[in-house]
């Protein structure tokens, strides 16, 4: 799959990030070289400390590297000014995460249309937008809901239509399922394989959840800056849970390398 380059979403060579504390530094990644292609379902898993959420940081445009270099679309975007990385985070980037941050006094379609105000949209178009986003996840008869008259689940489903609203080129979900049960954890995970198979939306996760990172086609392993393991799953979709002695549930994964 390396010859695969006219379909790269993202590109990173060498990327490194050093976190200066004064007296000391912390290596937060430690040279990684990674791939995603457009349409594919990546799981990005580690400890804590492992880079992980430093990764999806610099991939999200939040934050520069140290050195190294990132291309998003072709585009080399390693060490962009505040406003040039807005701006692309705006056109080009949906973002989901664990606490939902939709705004509290604010109904579930404004939350919504919220991206496309800021992109400059006209008000008829970001409502027929949002309206199309939230019915392609089961939420369109929330509109008018405020976010403490909605479930967990709910308000993710609105966040993730939020995220869709721009056409992003790559979706980035930050343990979106953290503060979720396990059954809504699997409907959330379930919108997302339907938006990847079915839409062909480019997806990145953030988990440290075996279960949860079960869903995905390919699963990235991080520990101590570095990328040690880059798998794809065998299967197209998540294998049947089995129940573990703590009440979790727990996949049998078979994987292959991916390489």
């Amino acid at each position: 799959m390396q010859n695969r380059g006219d379909d790269l979403v993202v590109k990173v060579r060498d990327l490194r990030k050093v976190y200066d504390l004064g007296d000391s530094q912390v290596v937060a990644l430690a040279g990684i070289d990674l791939d995603i292609h457009h349409g594919e379902f990546l799981a990005v898993m580690g400890p804590s400390g492992s880079g992980k959420s430093t990764f999806m940081q610099i991939t999200g445009l939040l934050d520069n590297p140290t050195s190294g270099s990132y291309w998003f679309e072709g585009t080399d975007v390693s060490h962009l000014d505040r406003d040039a990385r807005a701006d692309i985070r705006s056109r080009r980037l949906g973002f989901v995460f664990q606490a939902y941050n939709l705004l509290p006094r604010t109904s579930a379609l404004e939350n919504v249309e919220l991206p496309m105000v800021y992109a400059g949209i006209p008000a008829e178009e970001r409502r027929r937008i949002a309206i199309e986003k939230m019915k392609l996840v089961g939420v369109d008869q929330l509109a008018d809901h405020a976010p403490n008259q909605m479930s967990g689940g709910q308000q993710q489903r609105v966040a993730i239509a939020r995220s869709l609203v721009n056409n992003p080129g790559l979706i980035l979900a930050d343990e979106p399922t953290g503060a979720l049960d396990t059954k809504t954890s699997e409907d959330v995970m379930r919108i997302f394989t339907e938006l990847n198979e079915e839409q062909c939306i480019t997806i990145m996760l953030v988990t440290h959840e075996p279960d949860i990172a079960a869903h995905a086609k390919r699963i990235v392993t991080f520990r101590d800056g570095h990328v040690v393991s880059d798998t794809l799953r065998l299967r197209r979709f998540a294998p049947p849970l089995r129940m573990t002695r703590v009440g979790r549930f727990a996949p049998p994964l078979r994987m292959t390398k991916w390489r």
